[in-house]
């Protein structure tokens, strides 16, 4: 069954970043998440991983040179500085013994040739794959909606698996975020069972609709159901919470707000 992981950007955001590895280990998480890691020394990181059993499932290949950044896959004239900041993340991975880049693909500028935006995603996905394979890696894309993410590329599941497929590499695979595909499409729950059949499905990452806070029986998603599909279809990867707990920065804001793990009936740690 799956386990469940923590992304440290959203979650823990009471306590100082280099805190955050602690309270999500002693909350019984046994694996995290992290988006931007470019801000702290990737050797602090990676001790705080080993000293709290953690495993980092992913974080972004490209760091924001622009504070506009959500990615530069898609973008030709930003090619080189794409391939370079991927090379540096490699080695970031390398140090947080992290398997897995996500490569975000970036806002369409206004009046850019969407065709010509997909050529270079594409490219730029399996040169990527690629040098990821060289090192024992794998590559992640992910679908965002345009509420959150006005203008960005990549906003639906079946274009991200059509992408992965005309790719041809295999450590290329989608993040599907329950929040984000329910957003855009409506009926995630149908929208996953009918991806996991394809096995591109790499990564989950859940969050209430349309608070983008803890899931809860009041969303627009079943989450015991949804639960019981990865376990019904043998989903042998993580699940992420990414979401904004709804008790803010609050003291133990995080912690108090995970009782929505029961709705799994599964343990919170990976079995």
């Amino acid at each position: 069954m799956p386990g469940f992981a923590a992304n440290l950007t959203l979650l823990y955001t009471e306590l100082p970043f280099m805190r955050r590895f602690e309270a999500a280990a002693r909350d019984g998480f046994e694996a995290v998440e992290l988006l931007f890691p470019y801000d702290w020394p990737a050797a602090e990181l990676a001790a705080q991983l080993r000293s709290h059993g953690l495993e980092l499932l992913f974080f972004n290949a490209t760091p924001r040179s622009r504070p506009q950044d959500r990615g530069v896959a898609c973008l030709p004239e930003r090619r080189a500085e794409f391939r370079d900041a991927f090379l540096r993340a490699l080695a970031w991975a390398d140090t947080l013994g992290c398997d897995r880049l996500h490569v975000m693909a970036g806002l369409m500028p206004p009046g850019a040739s969407r065709a010509a935006l997909r050529e270079c995603y594409l490219d730029n996905l399996r040169w990527a794959a690629r040098e990821a394979a060289a090192c024992g890696r794998g590559v992640l894309i992910e679908p965002i909606n345009a509420h959150d993410m006005p203008g960005f590329f990549l906003q639906r599941q079946d274009e991200a698996h059509a992408l992965v497929a005309e790719a041809g590499e295999a450590n290329v695979h989608v993040m599907m975020d329950i929040y984000h595909c329910e957003r855009t499409e409506g009926d995630a729950l149908a929208q996953l069972r009918r991806h996991l059949a394809s096995r591109r499905i790499g990564h989950v990452q859940i969050a209430g609709v349309p608070g983008r806070h803890e899931p809860s029986a009041d969303d627009a998603v079943d989450w015991p159901a949804l639960f019981a599909l990865l376990d019904a279809q043998g989903y042998e990867g993580w699940v992420g919470a990414e979401y904004h707990p709804r008790l803010g920065t609050a003291p133990g804001a995080t912690s108090r707000g995970l009782g929505w793990r029961t709705m799994a009936a599964v343990s919170p740690v990976r079995g």
